[in-house]
């Protein structure tokens, strides 16, 4: 089912975000994971990749069992680095074969050792590119990413958002934006689309910051503002990993109901293939 549809019948959606384990430890857990998750039947579940294309070819096996072997509605990422038109097509058309009718396109980031972007030759330069090839090749659903603190590529947030209506344009069916944990800039950042002339859904990326150690992963990967309220939390039970947990918890429950309570059309959950934060944050929502 293609996530437009779903949009039809559920004004607001829960879905998760899952990567290819990495090994057959981590597979095991990965099982127990998803096994629990779908006891909460998400609306959809997206299956990412790692950086320079790394892991490609382990996340479409997991979009087809993840679809075809245990029925979710899945889109899988998909992303400019290394691809050039040919190889765009075959991968496409390979995972349209396997029943895939929803995709997140994403420009990607550089392969490991390289700070700058470069497409390969007949490759695309910019996520909006591919999407306009994908319209005009392909009728699969698809979704965009968006930043609420801008791309830290882009000047300012102004032209990181004329730059996002460049990607509507070309064809994204909804958006998904980047985690963040400040509300009021998400509501802002909706706010300017909206008078930019970006109508589609715009969904919330959501993580919970549960152990110390995530800190300056999350804020380096997404430049996203830990407000200071948190930050404080943090830095109080930074030696207790019990009550950090549970302060992480609380404070991504008090967001979540937020942001449902003044009109985002649902939640997407980055979940680090782990399923406690995540079911304890939607189950009490």
């Amino acid at each position: 089912m293609k996530i437009t549809d779903l949009f039809l019948s559920q004004d607001k959606t829960f879905s998760f975000e899952f990567f290819p384990p990495r090994d057959e430890i981590s597979a095991v857990d990965f099982g127990i994971n998803i096994g629990r998750l779908m006891k909460l039947s998400p609306s959809f579940v997206t299956v990412t990749y790692g950086a320079g294309g790394s892991t490609q070819e382990r996340t479409f096996a997991l979009v087809d069992y993840l679809q075809n072997r245990i029925g979710l509605t899945t889109v899988a990422h998909y992303t400019c680095v290394n691809a050039t038109r040919d190889k765009v097509r075959a991968d496409l058309e390979a995972l349209s074969a396997k029943g895939i009718q929803n995709l997140m396109l994403l420009r990607g980031d550089p392969p490991k050792g390289e700070t700058k972007f470069a497409p390969p030759a007949g490759g695309f330069r910019y996520a909006s590119e591919l999407f306009e090839y994908v319209e005009d090749q392909f009728d699969f659903c698809k979704a965009g990413a968006a930043y609420i603190e801008k791309h830290p590529e882009a000047i300012s947030l102004e032209e990181d958002i004329l730059n996002l209506k460049t990607k509507v344009d070309a064809g994204a069916d909804f958006l998904i934006t980047q985690l963040f944990f400040i509300n009021e800039l998400y509501y802002q950042f909706v706010a300017m689309a909206r008078e930019t002339g970006i109508n589609q859904r715009i969904i919330p990326g959501i993580i919970p910051l549960t152990s110390y150690a995530q800190i300056e992963r999350f804020t380096k990967m997404s430049a996203a503002t830990i407000p200071d309220e948190l930050r404080d939390k943090i830095e109080t039970y930074k030696n207790n990993p019990p009550k950090m947990y549970q302060a992480g918890i609380d404070f991504t429950i008090s967001q979540c109901k937020d942001l449902l309570d003044n009109g985002a059309p649902g939640l997407h959950f980055y979940t680090l293939n782990k399923s406690r934060a995540a079911i304890e944050i939607f189950e009490s929502l």
